[in-house]
């Protein structure tokens, strides 16, 4: 038997290419050994089938993006119930429109973003990419989110004036936002830098308890939509690359 080599040494004999692109080829997902797809350039071979896809295609390997749909009762960045457990190969949406090809690596290194109370549901980010870590970051007290809260209760006198623009939260006078009847018992959101237990507070303000807490949108990326309707809960899409919060 022959002595093992590189994944990437034998990927460049039988594509005929350099090792950085055998590397790159390899990365994306287009090599197969075996008919099994192996994403790491160093994984030994010796006697092995090793295929070049033939709608292979050199490009940069990207970082992934995630938007989850989180059902409520999980939580977002620490707790018994991480979100991030949702996130696998078997929960990935049919009607994703992103036009991402899935690979292993996508689930390696997720960072999850844009916190989210454990008992809402709705839009939540997981990425690899730092530029999307320092948009959502250093710039979330100007990205607007939108949000429908369930609610039932008597509101008090000029509570959607107030709701808009007037309260306070955690010792500081809250900004304007936006916020609007949808149903007799759904008001709608969109506010910016939204603080965990925020609106659930605003909403106890003007006589209201919130029963549920749904985000729709974060900027201009929404939940999504398919020939079914929205994402369902516990599902998740990629952003497509170039899109921006």
């Amino acid at each position: 038997m022959p002595d093992p080599v590189r994944l990437a040494h034998r990927v460049a004999e039988v594509a005929g290419c350099t090792r950085a692109d055998a590397e790159l080829y390899i990365q994306n997902g287009w090599v197969s050994v075996d008919g099994r797809v192996v994403e790491a350039p160093q994984h030994p071979v010796t006697n092995e089938q090793v295929t070049l896809a033939d709608d292979a295609r050199l490009e940069p390997a990207e970082p992934a993006t995630i938007l989850l749909h989180k059902p409520a009762g999980f939580d977002t960045i620490r707790g018994p119930r991480p979100a991030s457990a949702l996130v696998t190969p078997a929960t990935h949406w049919a009607h994703d429109p992103s036009g991402v090809r899935m690979l292993q690596r996508h689930f390696l290194r997720l960072t999850p973003l844009v916190p989210l109370d454990a008992e809402a549901s709705g839009l939540m980010v997981f990425s690899q990419d730092g530029r999307i870590w320092r948009s959502l970051t250093e710039d979330a007290a100007e990205i607007e989110h939108e949000y429908l809260v369930e609610v039932r209760g008597d509101p008090v006198p000029y509570s959607l004036r107030r709701l808009n623009h007037g309260l306070d939260y955690g010792g500081r006078a809250l900004p304007p936002c936006k916020v609007s009847w949808q149903s007799e018992t759904r008001l709608r959101f969109a506010i910016r830098g939204v603080a965990n237990g925020q609106l659930r507070d605003m909403c106890a303000q003007v006589g209201l308890e919130a029963l549920s807490i749904r985000r729709l949108r974060i900027g201009r990326i929404p939940l999504g939509k398919g020939p079914e309707g929205a994402m369902p809960p516990g599902q998740w899409r990629y952003l497509p690359v170039g899109e921006k919060f």
